[in-house]
């Protein structure tokens, strides 16, 4: 089953996706509502004897609004990349675990939005992932657990400011305004039950992906290159702490699936960072296609520099955006 959320009428309107086109539950009915009362399959049942409104016809929103979003890192080739663009090689402390990090769940964009480009960005970057949703909530799950806890999947599209990250990264926090900006969900909700004859033996999803930019491929990959299942992903996840319905767990950028890979792999810029106007299509196996545009951002206020520490004497100034 497939759970598509689309702008009617100036508010969000659930639907299920039937072929080209949507189904419309109940007006006031969220997707996140669904997941949360375990009522997923009773309203498709219920939308799918009503009137079909053309997927064509309307504007795609993300599938619902999480609670949280975690983003991992568990796609070695990727991280492998991203190390070289800095001189440095994977660090053994990313064999031990699934790390990842708290990315902003206001943030989402649909599957055709345009993207604006972060203020004061001039590295802009898209990067192909696939999430989990969480369907029930869980503490201290086993890997087994959490196979049952997994309610569906979505295309997941981390839009990054690679050269507001690069400093961020410095500081010793991680990304954060890097990753403010927007990532893409969608197109639609695809629930678990419909990827389970994709599931090798050891519990990875064997699934296409490519991504594209202005009609030309620039990378791809399959889920099954994951270093870590998403079970894995959920349990790590649950360990001390609550995952809770709604919550979106991203597997992070596949192999070859973002432009600074690429970077550091050939050691300079190129392909060059987006720039408006650039259409980025990302292509998950059964989990379908989003495709966004690349529009001009905002100016940002000159911010200053940090306040001196008293008694130093240095002067404030201030930095540019």
């Amino acid at each position: 089953m497939r759970l598509a959320t689309y702008a009617h009428d100036g508010a969000a309107r659930a639907a299920v996706v039937v072929g080209d086109d949507l189904h419309p539950l109940p007006t006031g009915v969220a997707v996140a509502q669904l997941i949360e009362q375990g009522s997923l399959l009773e309203a498709a049942r219920t939308a799918q004897r009503g009137p079909a409104v053309p997927l064509g016809s309307v504007r795609l929103l993300p599938p619902l609004v999480p609670p949280s979003i975690r983003d991992f890192a568990t796609f070695e080739e990727h991280v492998e990349g991203i190390a070289l663009r800095f001189g440095d090689q994977i660090t053994p402390d990313w064999h031990e675990a699934p790390a990842f990090y708290f990315t902003n769940p206001h943030a989402l964009i649909g599957a055709y939005d345009e993207v604006p480009v972060p203020p004061g960005c001039q590295a802009f970057d898209f990067e192909l992932e696939v999430a989990a949703v969480v369907g029930r909530a869980g503490r201290d799950l086993t890997p087994e657990q959490a196979r049952e806890h997994i309610v569906g999947y979505a295309i997941f599209n981390d839009w990054s400011a690679r050269d507001l990250q690069a400093r961020e990264m410095r500081v010793g926090l991680g990304p954060a305004k890097a990753k403010d900006g927007a990532s893409t969900l969608g197109p639609w909700l695809v629930t678990a039950d419909e990827l389970d004859d994709y599931r090798d033996a050891d519990g990875f999803l064997q699934m296409a992906m490519t991504v594209a930019r202005n009609g030309e491929k620039v990378g791809g990959d399959t889920l099954a290159n994951m270093a870590w299942t998403f079970e894995e992903m959920v349990a790590y996840a649950s360990r001390g702490a609550w995952v809770r319905p709604g919550d979106v767990l991203a597997s992070g950028t596949c192999g070859s699936g973002c432009l600074a890979e690429l970077w550091g792999r050939r050691g300079i810029r190129d392909p060059l960072p987006l720039t408006p106007g650039d259409v980025v299509t990302m292509t998950v196996e059964h989990l379908g296609t989003i495709s966004n545009t690349v529009v001009s951002g905002t100016t940002p206020w000159p911010l200053p520099r940090a306040r001196a520490k008293p008694g130093t004497g240095r002067a404030r100034g201030a930095a540019a955006g």
